[in-house]
């Protein structure tokens, strides 16, 4: 059940996140993308303006009569004011000489019809966007009185060699359109794109919660083996020592069996100390020098080496723990793990270092403890 809830929450965490980053991210791209697309159909509409514009002057200066001119317009543009955008023309009085609708020759154009105020003014993709966004809050680009209009003049070119005026339109309407239909991609993909990165990130969370829980499993079961062993040798220690004691109650000459000194010689200061060998805790070297520690923790030295004194000591008795320590069975309090599949000997008294038994000796150890 906690597992679940870990998951469920995981998922609602990163689903948050990703709502956070992709409200912002979304608007952003958006807007760039919708910015392109405009600054594109800009572009085109100067472009054509200025085309248009330059070529009716050629024509007037070529002797072309007005209403020839007007007439090939106007058949040029016709019923063009259903694209993106459109041309039309009028005169500096503001009167409609040619539209793409008939019925619109020969009004006036309305000012609000003019996102710009001069000729050749000019009009960023970011001014247009604004004004695209503007419209879907308040319901309108301008505050038109004629409901019916629905274009913006975004560019003015005015003609060569007459009083006319080219004015490139864009059609409000139609690129509002495209720009929702452009939103609404975008929040399709980022919703396919957000269910596939949260359901991904639940998955691979899963999959490595599992894994981790596995090798978490695996080790526990290494762990609780471990413990069970080491219990079991502390067993055996006790077992050994109580055997011990019963032989040395039993038998107090021969506590140390037939093999073995039952005593060695060692020094404290300049003086001798023989110490039996049943009271010796430890032997340890050290720079060189060979230390016994005897039951009661009192130290002295020896003129032989550890492997001199542990070859003439009963090794039912005596352990050599390492290379530096002989323990003595009875001085031996607790075993614990160490490390890589080693152990650590506690003994009494205390030592002043710890006493390592590597993996290589370990299972020569737990044998001597069931010896």
């Amino acid at each position: 059940m906690r597992k679940d809830r870990l998951y469920f929450f995981t998922f609602l965490a990163i689903t948050l996140i990703f709502i956070l980053i992709a409200s912002v991210s979304v608007e952003y791209f958006i807007k760039v993308s919708a910015n392109q697309f405009l600054q594109t159909q800009l572009e085109s509409s100067k472009r054509e303006a200025r085309e248009i514009a330059s070529l009716i002057g050629s024509q007037l200066a070529n002797g072309v009569d007005k209403e020839v001119v007007i007439q090939n317009v106007q058949s040029s543009i016709g019923n063009s004011n259903t694209e993106n955008g459109f041309i039309c023309m009028f005169d500096w009085s503001g009167k409609e000489v040619c539209h793409p609708d008939k019925t619109r020759v020969g009004q006036q154009v309305s000012p609000n019809q003019s996102f710009i105020s001069s000729i050749n003014d000019g009009v960023s993709s970011e001014d247009f966007y604004d004004v695209l966004m503007d419209k879907k809050a308040i319901g309108g680009i301008r505050n038109y009185q004629d409901g019916e209009n629905t274009s913006e003049i975004i560019y003015l070119a005015p003609v060569p060699n007459s009083d006319w005026i080219i004015g490139a339109h864009a059609n409000m309407g139609k690129i509002s359109d495209q720009i929702a239909d452009l939103r609404g991609k975008f929040y399709s993909i980022f919703l396919i794109m957000g269910f596939a990165i949260v359901l991904g990130s639940v998955i691979t969370a899963r999959l490595i919660g599992s894994a981790y829980e596995k090798r978490l499993e695996m080790k526990n079961q290494r762990l609780e083996s471990e413990v069970f062993n080491l219990a079991k040798l502390n067993t055996d220690l006790s077992s050994y020592q109580q055997k011990v004691s019963v032989q040395s109650s039993a038998e107090p000459k021969e506590v140390l069996g037939d093999k073995g000194k039952k005593r060695i010689l060692t020094y404290t200061r300049n003086e001798l100390l023989p110490v039996a060998t049943n009271e010796i805790a430890y032997i340890f070297t050290e720079s060189t020098i060979t230390y016994v520690v005897d039951i009661h923790g009192k130290q002295s030295t020896s003129n032989n080496s550890l492997d001199d004194l542990y070859s003439s000591l009963d090794e039912h008795y005596f352990f050599r723990a390492n290379r530096q320590v002989i323990v003595a069975i009875s001085a031996i309090k607790r075993i614990i793990k160490y490390g890589n599949n080693q152990l650590k000997i506690l003994v009494q008294p205390d030592s002043d270092f710890d006493i390592i038994i590597s993996k290589n000796r370990a299972a020569e150890f737990k044998s001597w403890l069931n010896g």
